[in-house]
């Protein structure tokens, strides 16, 4: 009974003069309670007046009762420290643990607490070493990402023009270890690229995306049925082996640790950098990796340690290790028919695909630096693209021709063969391309143009005109020398050499008038 009664309040009132029988009534105790504290002080001596003013009522509890309600538990008490480990692996549930204590106790014949107030005594332990507790969220298995509300600025330092920054949030619930990004925009790609950025943070990965249900990660979200996800955000997560579990429409609580980290953010980011200025993004997000190092080294006020202490001791070793390579940003271009030169066109240029798809529809994945052929799910072949203004090229991996000297890169050696088998008139023309250019390989698309003229002409009729361009006062021919001869068909003319023109001196002698000039009497 005595043991409900604050002993230190039935003290002060006594001292001001309150008999028992008033303390009783006004405090609703009885007289009972009330006379066993004032005997025990009586007992215990010095504490009757002030001597219990500058003492705690549990320590004046304590000076008045030693010893009344502690007694040592009479069941076997669990290792707390090994369950505190154990809850953190994956399935590892309280329930779990109870049953295989309880299996333990039954060997050796120890009574053993029910599960109630093991859940009991598991908090309590959790709450005085200051652990954090693993009922409501396992480590390293969630992270919840959203964007935040309030938004920061840039301002050109030309210009003097401001520029919205929108900021990526990102919190591990269990240890509430918390990650923010600056971006320019809200689209698809800056999304996926702040999601990289923050596993690139954490140093590795989490099972499970928890983000909020915007149109760049979530497509549909019905109350009932599959929730259709962005096909690009989909293909991110499964590089990094996580699932993307998006909380339920208008529900914050399925993401309370982000929506909290949100509103921190505010504070510790917004609100601590608003008298600086910045004037680019790199400056901005330097800053904010500041001020969030600060935030997370800033202890708890409910518990012992911080979001960084709780994260490197006991979060960090179970996070999963992040990808060889980070994941690139794609997209898919779906159709694309493979041309009859075994190519399909990508921006203005050409990209080999095994010949054996020719006619048939293919698939593209396009990253930044690369090009991914597709069929069925399949990956052909890829390519490093072209740079941004180059258009017209042709990339062709020798793995994707057919065999045979017909499909063999184009060289010197091939371009002279060719030229050889049309005439010795077409040998030279070629070999003077080759002499015009510093490097040979420059010279490779004039000797084509004119080897293949063959394909339109005879190559009789190509050799002489081989032959008159050699004669004529060019002395490398090239492609708009030969064709229109052969367009207007002069080498048709004469089989023979054609001298080149000499001028020639007149003959001596004059013009003389005949008969009749002179017979008429005179000029006329």
């Amino acid at each position: 009974m005595v043991r409900r009664i604050n002993a230190k309040l039935v003290l002060q009132l006594r001292a001001e003069g309150m008999t028992g029988r008033a303390i009783a009534l006004a405090q609703g105790m009885s007289r009972k309670s009330v006379l066993a504290v004032f005997d025990a002080a009586e007992k215990a001596g010095g504490i009757g007046s002030d001597g219990h003013g500058g003492r705690t009522e549990a320590e004046v509890y304590a000076l008045l009762f030693p010893g009344r309600g502690e007694h040592e538990s009479v069941f076997v008490q669990p290792d707390w420290e090994a369950v505190h480990k154990e809850l953190a692996k994956v399935g590892v549930t309280l329930k779990l643990l109870h049953g295989e204590y309880v299996d333990g106790c039954a060997v050796t014949g120890q009574p053993a607490m029910g599960y109630d107030r093991f859940c009991k005594s598991y908090a309590a332990h959790a709450l005085v070493t200051g652990a954090a507790s693993r009922v409501g969220h396992k480590a390293g298995r969630t992270v919840e990402v959203d964007w935040s509300g309030p938004t920061m600025q840039l301002v050109d330092p030309v210009t003097g023009e401001p520029s919205r920054v929108y900021l990526f949030v990102a919190c591990l619930p269990f240890s509430r270890y918390a990650f923010v990004e600056p971006a320019l925009d809200m689209r698809q790609d800056t999304w996926l690229l702040a999601n990289v950025a923050m596993f690139e943070w954490f140093g590795g990965t989490v099972p499970r995306i928890v983000p909020d249900n915007l149109k760049t990660g979530v497509i549909k979200h019905p109350r009932e049925g599959e929730v259709v996800l962005n096909d690009a955000y989909r293909e991110m997560a499964a590089h990094y082996s996580a699932a993307v579990l998006p909380g339920r429409p208008r529900a914050p609580k399925d993401k309370a640790s982000v929506e909290n980290t949100v509103s921190h953010v505010a504070t510790w980011v917004i609100a601590g950098l608003r008298h600086r200025s910045f004037g680019t993004l790199p400056e901005l997000r330097a800053a904010i990796g500041e001020r969030m190092d600060a935030y997370n080294r800033e202890p708890f006020q409910k518990r012992a340690g911080s979001r960084l202490s709780v994260f490197e001791t006991e979060e960090k070793a179970l996070l999963r290790p992040l990808p060889s390579a980070p994941y690139e940003i794609s997209r898919w271009i779906i159709g694309r028919r493979v041309q009859k030169n075994g190519h399909v066109v990508w921006e203005k240029n050409f990209y080999s695909v095994p010949y054996a798809q020719i006619g048939q529809s293919v698939d593209l994945r396009v990253t930044s630096r690369l090009l991914e052929v597709y069929r069925n799910h399949e990956r052909l072949t890829s390519h490093l693209l072209f740079g941004e203004h180059v258009v017209n090229e042709y990339r062709t991996n020798d793995a994707d021709q057919p065999q045979g000297e017909r499909y063999r890169e184009w060289d010197t050696v091939r371009i002279r063969a060719w030229a050889t088998r049309i005439g010795p008139n077409m040998v030279t023309v070629v070999n003077r391309i080759f002499e015009s250019v510093p490097v040979e390989e420059q010279g490779f698309d004039a000797a084509l143009a004119v080897l293949r003229l063959s394909r339109r002409y005879s190559s009789e009729r190509v050799e002489r005109a081989c032959q008159i361009a050699l004669d004529g006062r060019v002395r490398s021919p090239r492609y708009a020398h030969l064709q229109p001869i052969l367009e207007t068909g002069q080498d048709k003319k004469s089989t023979r050499r054609i001298p080149r023109f000499e001028p020639t001196e007149p003959e001596p002698g004059g013009y003389v008038r005949g008969a009749d000039y002179y017979a008429g009497g005179g000029a006329r």
